[in-house]
């Protein structure tokens, strides 16, 4: 399969197959993180595609620094919290009309946690924020973060440690709760 570097530049002279190899290569991993960041499967969808086509239409300003994926993920999370903003607004007029219904004030209170957990991730460094996606909401292992970000591993080690401790500090916890995984 072409590397990045390859298919930008086939695109920008044009070539719809290259434009399809390049979808191809990235739909499932953006879809993944837009469905974790909303509850419902079909937005999930729409925020990828979203996703797409705001990349084609930057793609003429574009200029290729081996970080692909990582703007593909910037502007999904971008959308993402467009999404979550309007679905908050969206609630909370709800929920006025409908005082006392304990369903919807849980479904409120997980959108919340959901928004002030981006709210915080908008606030860590983009390599930090990155890792933790990566890692948390990706479940992927750190070697295959270390290939998708093209570091080594010690380095995504570092990562992943300093974002934890930055994590710590936004939130204002002494110990962040997590359950430990084995990779």
């Amino acid at each position: 399969m072409y590397n990045d570097f390859l298919l930008i530049r086939k695109m920008k002279q044009g070539d719809d197959n290259a434009f399809d190899l390049f979808v191809h290569k990235y739909y499932q991993e953006i879809l993944s993180y837009c469905h974790h960041h909303c509850f419902d499967k079909t937005y999930a969808e729409d925020l990828t595609q979203e996703t797409f086509i705001r990349f084609f239409t930057r793609l003429p300003d574009y200029h290729y620094k081996g970080k692909t994926l990582n703007y593909l993920y910037t502007i999904a999370g971008n959308l993402c919290k467009d999404y979550l903003k309007k679905t908050k607004e969206i609630l909370l007029e709800e929920n006025e009309s409908l005082e006392g219904n304990q369903a919807e004030e849980n479904q409120t209170e997980q959108i919340l946690n959901r928004v002030l957990i981006e709210q915080v991730l908008g606030q860590l460094p983009d390599e930090s924020r990155e890792v933790l996606t990566l890692y948390y909401f990706q479940e992927l292992k750190l070697t295959e973060i270390s290939g998708k970000l093209q570091i080594g591993l010690p380095l995504v080690k570092y990562r992943l440690q300093k974002a934890r401790k930055q994590l710590k500090e936004l939130l204002g916890k002494e110990e962040l709760h997590e359950s430990e995984r084995k990779d």
